[in-house]
């Protein structure tokens, strides 16, 4: 029996596959992954192996702590402690209190709580599009799927507000972000004068919502207006963090916003489950109220040594600097593309955190996840991943292991311009 068959006998039937003719992988190494027939493959979305598949550093410090111990927290260990120090010495000084979790939904689940424990209620803005979680906490403020199939109405006390999208969103010209933070304003406001403390809950540059960054003016007015409030802003960073951005380790450094908790995730681990939420004393000091918070596996000596290793390859081979070089480059030439290609609408992101909005027609900007999809399913054939979303999934991702080099952004360009080229033509 195929492989796809007996996943499709044995496994859920809501997890889902990518292309059309799904790919069996066996092998990964760097920026490429193989497939069972050896078929090489440039890997330009799996932003979870931030650093390169199979990095021997990552294999040789897991096997390494693996022989020598892995346990829960409950047990001093320098592991935990050496990371969680790194990870602060990241964040801005208010920052200053780690839990360990292992995945970004645990962690946002968990930031939700902190939040809330504080805030003594559980109102919380959301921006649509937004994607959070698949726990139900994480499902019913992430617009991305309560408004997909299987979706079901948010509850009454989860605020959504328009996407500050600058090129197909509810406002344009140059009045836009006014009219955006003026809904943002009203929605905290009828938080407070019901007598609550809103949690505005954001990414700094929204992934599955299309590859949008959030403009500075929108998010650090939101953020202020939610401080001035009394209440609490968490940043989503497990998308964007860790370096991808290239100008900044962390995404909402920005937009120059100071959040309240951050959420980091994916990445961190190059692919083993690990996640953190990092939080001021004071918020800490506030869910420590007497029930336990405890994590079977968050903060282990395995997982820690992994996440500080992922940090010190980050700096040694200067991934960041490294992102942020070739994110310009492949930005600047993507935008040559478009001018040569109507049907790409508009390039955006920064670092390697890039989309392309693919479209019908200039002039209604029309989504086009038809072509979207013709594009990403015939560069898989040119031996180059990519994948789509957005609301209207006519966004092609583009957020490959930081390792990407100049060479890898030239195949990744010239398959694109052939693709794109070969598409706009049916």
């Amino acid at each position: 029996m195929a492989i796809k068959n007996i996943r499709q006998k044995i496994l859920a039937p809501s997890l889902s596959l990518s292309y059309e003719d799904p790919l069996h992988l066996i092998k990964g190494k760097g920026q490429f992954l193989y497939d069972i027939n050896g078929k090489k493959y440039l890997d330009a979305v799996n932003n979870i192996q931030h650093v390169g598949h199979s990095h021997p550093r990552i294999a040789k410090i897991a096997y390494e702590q693996l022989k020598k111990l892995n346990t829960n927290t409950r047990y001093l260990d320098e592991n935990v402690l050496d990371y969680a120090k790194s990870i602060i010495d990241s964040l801005p000084k208010k920052l200053s209190v780690c839990f360990f979790t292992n995945s970004g939904s645990e962690s946002n689940d968990l930031a939700l709580r902190i939040a809330r424990n504080s805030a003594k209620n559980r109102n919380t803005i959301v921006i649509d599009g937004a994607y959070h979680g698949h726990t139900i906490s994480l499902i019913e403020i992430s617009p991305y799927k309560y408004k997909g199939l299987g979706g079901f109405n948010p509850p009454p006390y989860v605020h959504e507000v328009p996407t500050p999208n600058l090129y197909r969103g509810q406002y344009n010209g140059r009045t836009s972000i006014e009219k955006y933070l003026e809904i943002f304003t009203n929605h905290a406001k009828q938080i407070s004068i019901d007598g609550f403390k809103p949690t505005f809950i954001f990414e700094s540059f929204m992934g599955c919502g299309g590859q949008i960054p959030l403009p500075a003016s929108f998010l650090k007015n939101a953020c202020k207006i939610i401080h001035d409030l009394g209440g609490i802003c968490i940043a989503d960073e497990i998308q964007v963090g860790l370096g991808r951005i290239g100008k900044h380790f962390w995404g909402f450094y920005y937009q120059e916003v100071n959040p309240d908790i951050v959420t980091i995730g994916k990445s961190i681990g190059n692919g083993h489950p690990l996640s953190a939420v990092i939080t001021t004393k004071k918020l800490a000091n506030q869910f420590n109220n007497g029930m336990e918070y405890f994590n079977s596996f968050g903060g282990n000596p395995v997982s820690s040594a992994i996440g500080q290793t992922v940090l010190k390859i980050i700096k040694d081979e200067k991934l960041q600097k490294n992102a942020l070089n070739i994110g310009s480059y492949l930005k600047k030439e993507l935008l040559n593309l478009k001018k040569t290609f109507e049907i790409i609408g508009d390039i955006r992101g920064e670092g390697l955190f890039l989309g392309i909005e693919i479209i019908a027609e200039i002039n209604t900007i029309q989504p086009n996840p038809k072509a979207a999809k013709q594009i990403v399913n015939e560069m898989k054939e040119l031996g180059v991943l990519l994948s789509t979303d957005g609301p209207d999934n006519n966004v092609i991702k583009i957020k490959p292991p930081i390792i990407f080099n100049k060479k890898d952004a030239d195949f990744l360009l010239n398959k694109l311009d052939k693709t794109i080229s070969s598409v706009s033509k049916k």
